[in-house]
C-alpha cells in the first residue's frame, strides 16, 4: 500500500517551462510588431495620398485661376496678358502663387506662363515652378454664358473665318 500515492516524475512536471514561456512571448511580441509596422506604413500612405490629393487640387486651382486673371474681357475686348503677384489660392491656404506670360513667337495666341507656387509646411518655406501653355482667347464658360444666357453668339463671334472652316474639316 506503500505506492498508491507515490507520484511519477512526469506528474510533478504539469505546467509551462520558462523556455517555452519565453518562446510564447517572443512570438507574441513578433507578431504584435508586425502588425504596428503595417499600421504605420497605412498611416504613412493615407498622408502621402492625402497631401498629393491637396497638392493637385491646389494646382487645378491655381491653373483655373491664371485662366481668368491673365486675359481679362474688358469692354467686349480681351486684354492681356496681364501679370499675376502675390495671389492666393484659392481653397488653399498659405498657399500664394505669381505667373507671368510671354508670346510665343511661332504662335501669336500662345502664351508661355511661368508659375511660382509657394507655401509654408513645418515651418519650412517651399516653393515650386511650373510653366504651362494658355491660349489669349475668351473662355469656354463665358462662351458658353454668351451663347445661351445672353444669346449673343459666343461661338460663332470668337472664332476667326479661318478658324471656323478648320474646325469643321
Amino acid at each position: 500500500m506503500k505506492h498508491l500515492h507515490r507520484q511519477t516524475p512526469r506528474a510533478s512536471r504539469a505546467g509551462f517551462t520558462l523556455i517555452e514561456v519565453m518562446l510564447a512571448v517572443g512570438i507574441l511580441a513578433f507578431g504584435a510588431s508586425a502588425i504596428i509596422g503595417m499600421l504605420t506604413v497605412g498611416a504613412s500612405l493615407t498622408r502621402t495620398a492625402e497631401l498629393r490629393t491637396s497638392a493637385a487640387s491646389s494646382l487645378e486651382a491655381v491653373l483655373d485661376d491664371i485662366g481668368h486673371e491673365l486675359f481679362r474681357l474688358e469692354d467686349g475686348e480681351l486684354t492681356g496678358p496681364h501679370a499675376i503677384v502675390d495671389r492666393a489660392v484659392p481653397d488653399a491656404p498659405g498657399v500664394i502663387y505669381s505667373a507671368t506670360a510671354r508670346q510665343n513667337p511661332a504662335q501669336p495666341k500662345e502664351y508661355i506662363v511661368d508659375v511660382d507656387l509657394r507655401w509654408e509646411a513645418s515651418g519650412v518655406r517651399r516653393k515650386k515652378r511650373f510653366q504651362t501653355l494658355k491660349l489669349k482667347e475668351i473662355s469656354f464658360g463665358e462662351r458658353l454664358r454668351r451663347e445661351f444666357v445672353e444669346q449673343t453668339g459666343g461661338f460663332s463671334k470668337d472664332m476667326p473665318a479661318t478658324d471656323a472652316a478648320t474646325a469643321v474639316e
